[in-house]
Order: C-alpha cells, then structure tokens, then sequence
C-alpha cells in the first residue's frame, strides 16, 4: 500500500530558457561598453586630422572640431559608462509537489477518505481536525497515496512553495505563523497535563492500535469498508488489490513485527497488549469525566488528538471484533460522547465526506445551473414574446379603427353629396 515515492523535479525547460536569455543579455551587453568607448576614440582622432588638414584654411574652425570630437568621445564614453548591464531574474524553483500553489493555502498531503472514517491515519486525522478547529484555509491534494515527505512521512503539508512534515510540527509552526495556540487559556499545569497525555496517546495507543492492524489487516479493510481501487487510483479488481494489501500491509507499512518489536510493543502477548490498552481509556475516561472537554468548555490540543486517535475504535464497523473498541463503548460512554462532540464541531459535513469520498467537501462547490433558472429564462422570454406580440395586435386595432373612422366619414361625404 505504501509506495516509494520519487522526488518531483521543478521544471527545467522555463528556467533554463531563462538562464539562458539572462546569459545572451550580459553577453551583448558586456560587449557594447567595450565598442563604444572605441568607436568614439576612432572618430575623435578622425576629427582631429581632418582639422589638422583644415588648420592652414582654418584655425578657428579646426579649433573648434577639436573641441566637438573630444566632446562626442566624452560623451560616448560616460553614456557606456552609465549604461547598466540588463539582466533577468531568474524564476524561482519550488522543490514541492504542487507547483502552481496559491500563496497561504496550506495543502495538506494525507490519506484517501473511507466510508466510516475521513482518514485510517490518527496523526492525519488529527491534523485535519486541528485545521479546521482553528479556520485555517486549507486544501487536500488527491494525490492516491503516492507522495510521503521528504522525511517519508504522511501527513504533511505545503504552504507558500515549503513543505512541513510531522503532525507535531506542523500544527507548531502554523499556530506560531497564524497565532492560533488552542493551549493559550491553559495555566501552566494544564499544559504539562495535556503533554504527558498526547504522549500516552501518540505513543502508546496508537501503538496498540498499530500492533492490531499489523495482525489483521483484513480486518482493516473490511472493518473501515476501504475501497483500495478509489484509495489507490487503480483500475485493478478490488480482489487483486486486497491480496497484494494483506500481503505487503505489515511489511511495507508498519515493517511488519519487527517495527513493532523496536518500539516495544510488539514484544508482548495479544492479552498483554490489550490489556494496556484499557488501561490507557480508563485513565482518558477518568481525566474527561463528565467535562465537554478534556479542560473545559472549549476544545484544545488534547481534545483534538484524543479525538483522532479515539475514532479509530468507534468508527470500527461493528461487524468486526475488537475487544479495545468494545470496551470503550461500554466501560468508558463519556469518551464516545467526545468523540460525537468534536466531529459535530470540526467536521459538520462528516456524512458528506464518508459518502462521496471527497477530500475537499468543506470547499464551496461552483452551483451548477438549476432548472428553474433555466425555466425562469424561458418565462422570461415567454413574456417578452407575450409582450411584442399584445403591441402588435393593438397597433393593428388601432389601425382598424382609423380605418373605419376614413370609411365612415367618405360615407358621410356622400350621403351630404347626395
């Protein structure tokens, strides 16, 4: 599913053809001062034989072409003195994906939308979801799940021509650029509080979560309803693409066991996984309580990582078993209803995007031309007609009636004749 991703080049022929023309300019120009300081110094010393010749018919006038040839040479030399050398800037190269960005759009690279969930990714979900939180502009690029970043990362985003990889950083940078910090009304402890619990849920539950998806990946795809065709942009058979999906699932994406193992995880009994599992929604539950959120009234990073990593489980389709998902739903409510809080918050066309697939639901559409519009036209035209044809009748009326007053006055004429 995963795939190496070859790094783009920025067009070549622009900025060569560029180059190339700055090059031919500073060419023709470094020749010209050389010329014209010679040239000028020839016709000086021209004009001034010719007045040597002229001097014995002449003194004054060889006197005075003398004072004109220095003055032409003089002036030619400061005119290529001053000239400056013309040169073109060359254009700017992006090393990034979409090339013709718009300035202060964040283009946010991450996975394809599912039927139950708008990302299998915790950490593009929860990027997603702090954008949207804070009102940033934004635009997801339907790339087919063929780019990572340069740090083999996804997700990660582009803004102004750079590219910001991680979720971590990207959220830190934009909330420093945009001064949009959610955690800005926390005191001091809260923040240590909400640190050491993103740690917990980045590092820890995410992991067990990983650690299932690594063993069945089957269930992945039947579980999120994922549609690899639409996914991955090809045209072979879903059957085809699921087999290769369970086969290279594990070693390509999580590496398999082995990645599992390196972090520690993976190191222990399905039981024991499990088992840490509950205990890290116990203690979400516990810190939520019956709070909206994890610190009050409004949402802050907590809330919207919580929120990432929490839907996972609760959007699991109900037709797969999973112990960790059951348990949350029923010892732990209070985290379901967090989940329902925040995605009636930050994503109010969630049903729109898990039936379309759409990345960019949250962007207005142009409205295409409605058939009462169409409708209202024809009337329009209807009228119009309506109108032209009544003006025509009543010109006509109003010349049947001229026509009868002639008529009877002639009658009226001749009866007085007779």
């Amino acid at each position: 599913m995963a795939t190496e991703v070859a790094q783009i080049p920025a067009e070549e022929t622009p900025a060569v053809a560029v180059a190339a023309s700055t090059e031919n300019a500073a060419a023709e120009q470094a020749e010209k001062p050389a010329a014209e300081p010679v040239a000028a110094t020839e016709n000086a010393a021209a004009a001034q034989d010719n007045n040597k010749e002229d001097a014995k018919a002449s003194p004054a006038a060889a006197a005075d072409g003398a004072a004109d040839a220095k003055k032409d040479g003089g002036e030619a030399a400061a005119t290529a003195a001053a000239a400056p050398a013309k040169s073109e800037a060359p254009a700017q190269k992006f090393n990034v994906h979409k090339t013709n960005f718009e300035k202060d759009i964040i283009y946010l690279y991450q996975f394809s939308r599912t039927p139950l969930l708008p990302s299998l990714s915790p950490y593009c979900l929860k990027v997603e979801t702090w954008l949207r939180l804070v009102g940033l502009k934004y635009e997801n690029v339907d790339h087919k799940m063929r780019f990572r970043s340069k740090k083999g990362q996804l997700p990660f985003i582009e803004l102004n021509g750079e590219e910001i990889a991680d979720s971590a950083i990207i959220i830190k940078e934009l909330s420093a650029k945009y001064d949009k910090n959610l955690d800005a009304g926390l005191t001091a402890e809260q923040r240590n509080v909400s640190y050491a619990t993103i740690a917990m849920l980045e590092n820890h539950l995410i992991w067990i979560i990983f650690y299932w998806r690594a063993k069945y990946p089957d269930n992945v795809l039947k579980g999120y309803k994922v549609n690899l065709q639409h996914a991955l942009g090809l045209r072979l058979p879903n059957s085809i693409l699921n087999f290769f999906f369970k086969i290279t699932f594990g070693r390509k994406w999580f590496q398999g066991t082995k990645k599992l193992k390196a972090h520690g995880i993976g190191v222990h009994s399905a039981e024991e996984i499990e088992e840490f599992g509950k205990n890290d929604l116990k203690v979400l539950s516990e810190m939520l309580d019956c709070k909206p959120f994890f610190f009050g009234d409004e949402p802050t990073s907590l809330d919207v990582v919580a929120f990432a990593v929490l839907s996972q489980l609760h959007y699991l389709s109900k037709d797969i078993t999973y112990p960790l998902r059951d348990y949350m739903t029923e010892k732990c409510p209070n985290l379901i209803g967090h989940v329902s809080r925040m995605k009636d918050k930050c994503f109010p066309d969630w049903d729109e995007i898990c039936t379309k697939l759409d990345l960019n639901a949250h962007i207005p559409k142009p409205e295409p031309e409605t058939k009462e519009g169409k409708e209202g036209g024809e009337q329009e035209k209807s009228n119009e007609q309506e109108g032209a044809d009544g003006d025509k009748i009543e010109k006509e009326l109003e010349k049947d009636k001229s026509n009868e007053k002639e008529s009877s006055e002639e009658n009226k004429e001749k009866e007085e004749t007779k």
